[in-house]
């Protein structure tokens, strides 16, 4: 029976009496008839979503959501749907009907789809943190983090179940969960409990202070944001002209001078006129012919540089500072191998201070290089735990800090590699080079209607929401993946190391460069949304009429900001799992990753042609110097965007003594090391080499042991068979003494 208050507008109700109705609705969850259940859940994600009916603008809908999330939060919804899912992901029956059925569609997911689409909302709406939020929601917000990344939900954390979730998807037990809200709640699960980017560059901070390091040179986002508001130079294309008279012997009558900086060449944008050259003619995607090409290195025949053009306004051109936008850095070996190749003593190994007796230069050399001295956090762990791992009595236990990183590495542990493959798999089957095939996962349950569209109209719409569920699953993967990559490495480097080895051995390099072997313009231009029915703007507006020409002409928008930021997170992974990794880095050559690489450098930003350029830094010396010699336009990108170390050889130096069981011999290494790691900090029972033992005869033989009722019945069988008519091997017994 309906009162009086379930006929009042939402809006109209007093704050208790929206309390009084929420809890009606907790009450009526826990009915047995699955129907009633799955009404009510649709009335709460009615309020999660800002009773919609009852606003005129979007501002009023978004209001009217976060303040029913806070409500909903406060009455304990979350714990209930918790329940509910809980209970659905153990439907068997649902799991073998769904592998039973030919096609799988929205009908089978109805209720995980409600489930998931209220946690979702609820997650999402209390991570984002607003000027007007009130000090209750402050702390609401911190309650909800706590619990989400404590293990207060049977004993592990919330990400675990939705990790459950993706592997029993993939192993096929359950083909209709809705793999897209699964991953994008998983996602945002993480990013509230272990914190995004700048969360992480503050804990970084604040590491360094605590281990008393030095602080770090610069902010990378920053740097980069500052590259992608420098805009090129005018007279980087007079440059180019004067090149190209110059090699056609045209040369101007100004003379030849020495540049003594690099000031025009650090803004100028190496691939202005990449998109005027057609890359698939040359299937090694060699620069052979590059006219108007400037050798950074090659001082002595730069021609001067026109006067500069006239200043801009202040609001058109950001200045940019003088010489490259990173700080160098160096690491300690190479200051030690700079003091070796002139003093010959190991004395001098730990103690770098020492420069009696050499030149005059090499103490100016070590002065400049102690300026740039950089020792990461990664070190002072490695040298902790061969500490731990050496004098395991005299160190102690260690102290483990129960941070959230912390408490969910020790959950994934177990079963990692399940986790790793199951999310390699999705981002397989949402790649849009893959091909459909009839054993691979099926990630369109939650996107296919029950019957197939019968008009042009019709399929139109669903392909371009096919190709929106594909982009977001892969978005969803790429963030989830570089955050867990990023937050292990903060909190320990042989965590990252796990997981990045999973990775490695779960084929995540060449899934990667084959995700990237597309047209990649196209990717990222993309259009696979409808404006129309983005929400909320769909629930407050009247819906336009849809047309075949409407929708091919999609959005307004230039680029597919989503596609851009999945592009620049894979290019990000790839990076972190082979940075100083010989053997990774051999994997990108083996696979020819440049020409596929060189090809997403036509995306014009900062950002990934940033780490575009990193991973192409990584492997030039493994090229060849004919590559480097061709792709001198890359060389000088890579020379005026990237980070370089002091002792870097990557523009000069050919590796010719690396050979394949040298890789395979540090992949082992490295293995041993994360083992040693896992086994002392969390397999302590098997670490039986250290327990201490109690010899005393007395002791141990004044223990009680308890014996099953009926041993007094079989005692003397049992005395006979195994002690009197067993001949005891004294010699052996001594021996063993």
């Amino acid at each position: 029976s309906e009162g009086s208050l379930y006929s009042n507008l939402w809006m109209e109700l007093s704050l208790e009496e929206q309390r009084v109705y929420v809890m009606r609705l907790l009450d009526a969850l826990e009915v047995t008839d699955r129907d009633k259940r799955l009404k009510v859940a649709r009335a709460i994600l009615y309020l999660a979503q800002g009773v919609f009916d009852e606003c005129d603008t979007e501002a009023d809908v978004l209001y009217w959501s976060r303040h029913n999330v806070f409500l909903l939060y406060d009455m304990g919804i979350f714990t209930a749907l918790l329940e509910l899912l809980s209970m659905e992901i153990d439907n068997n029956q649902a799991c073998s009907s769904a592998v039973r059925k030919p096609a799988i569609s929205l009908a089978d997911s109805t209720e995980l789809r409600v489930l998931l689409s209220i946690m979702y909302l609820m997650v999402e709406t209390i991570r984002v943190e607003t000027e007007g939020d009130s000090p209750e929601r402050k702390a609401a917000r911190e309650a909800f983090k706590t619990e989400l990344g404590s293990p207060l939900y049977n004993g592990e954390p919330f990400a675990l179940l939705l990790f459950t979730m993706v592997t029993k998807f993939c192993s096929m037990n359950a083909p209709h969960f809705p793999m897209k809200k699964v991953l994008l709640l998983l996602w945002k699960t993480i990013l509230f409990t272990l914190g995004g980017f700048e969360e992480l560059q503050e804990m970084k901070v604040r590491m360094r202070e605590q281990l008393n390091l030095s602080p770090l040179p610069e902010d990378s986002i920053k740097v980069v944001r500052q590259m992608r508001a420098a805009s090129p130079p005018a007279s980087a294309m007079e440059l180019i002209e004067q090149q190209q008279q110059q090699k056609r012997g045209r040369r101007s009558r100004r003379p030849l001078v020495k540049q003594d900086s690099l000031d025009t060449y650090n803004e100028r944008d190496p691939f202005k006129n990449d998109d005027a050259r057609d890359e698939e003619d040359d299937p090694e995607d060699v620069d052979s012919g590059i006219e108007g090409e400037v050798d950074p290195l090659d001082r002595d025949v730069i021609i001067q540089p026109p006067p500069p053009p006239p200043l801009r306004p202040p609001t058109e051109r950001v200045s940019f500072p003088r010489g490259l936008p990173w700080a160098p850095k160096y690491t300690l070996l190479f200051l030690v191998h700079t003091v070796f190749s002139f003093f010959f003593l190991m004395l001098f190994y730990s103690d770098i201070d020492t420069l009696v007796g050499l030149p005059r230069p090499i103490h100016e050399s070590v002065k400049t290089l102690k300026q740039h001295k950089y020792v990461s956090i990664a070190e002072v762990q490695i040298k902790r735990e061969e500490e731990l791992q050496q004098c395991p009595m005299t160190m102690g236990e260690e102290e483990v800090e129960e941070t959230p990183a912390e408490i969910l590495y020790l959950g994934m542990l177990p079963s990692l590699s399940q986790y790793v493959i199951a999310l390699l798999k999705l981002l397989l089957a949402a790649a849009p080079t893959s091909k459909a095939k009839t054993d691979s996962i099926n990630i369109l349950a939650d996107v296919l209607p029950e019957e197939m569209p019968i008009t042009v109209l019709q399929s139109m719409k669903l392909g371009i929401d096919v190709n929106r569920h594909k982009e977001i699953i892969v978005k969803a993967i790429s963030a989830l993946l570089l955050l867990l990559l990023k937050h292990f490495k903060l909190n320990h480097i042989y965590q990252f190391e796990y997981v990045a080895q999973h990775l490695v051995f779960a084929n995540c390099i060449p899934l990667i460069l084959k995700f990237f072997n597309q047209n990649i313009m196209s990717y990222i231009s993309a259009k696979n949304s409808i404006c129309a029915l983005d929400f909320p703007h769909c629930v407050v507006h009247e819906m336009p009429e849809l047309t075949a020409e409407s929708l091919e002409a999609g959005d307004s928008n230039q680029f597919c900001w989503r596609n851009l930021f999945s592009c620049i997170n894979l290019l990000r992974i790839l990076n972190k799992i082979t940075k100083w990794k010989h053997s990774r880095t051999m994997m990108l050559v083996v696979f020819k990753s440049a020409p596929i690489l060189k090809r997403a450098l036509k995306v014009k930003q900062a950002m990934m042609q940033l780490y575009v350029l990193k991973l192409l830094k990584i492997q030039t010396k493994y090229l060849g110097r004919q590559w480097r010699k061709s792709n001198m336009k890359t060389m000088s990108a890579i020379y005026q965007k990237v980070r370089h170390r002091l002792n870097d050889d990557w523009a000069y130096g050919n590796d010719i003594d690396a050979r394949p069981w040298d890789f395979q011999a540090e992949e082992c290494a490295l293995r041993e090391c994360i083992e040693k790691f896992n086994t002392r900090r969390y397999d302590k029972n098997q670490n039986s080499d250290f327990t201490p033992v109690d010899n005393c005869l007395q002791s141990v033989l004044g223990q009680r042991v308890d014996l099953p009722e009926d041993f007094h019945y079989s005692y003397e069988m049992w005395l006979e068979r195994e002690v009197f008519s067993q001949p005891i091997q004294w010699e052996g017994l001594l021996q063993a003494q």
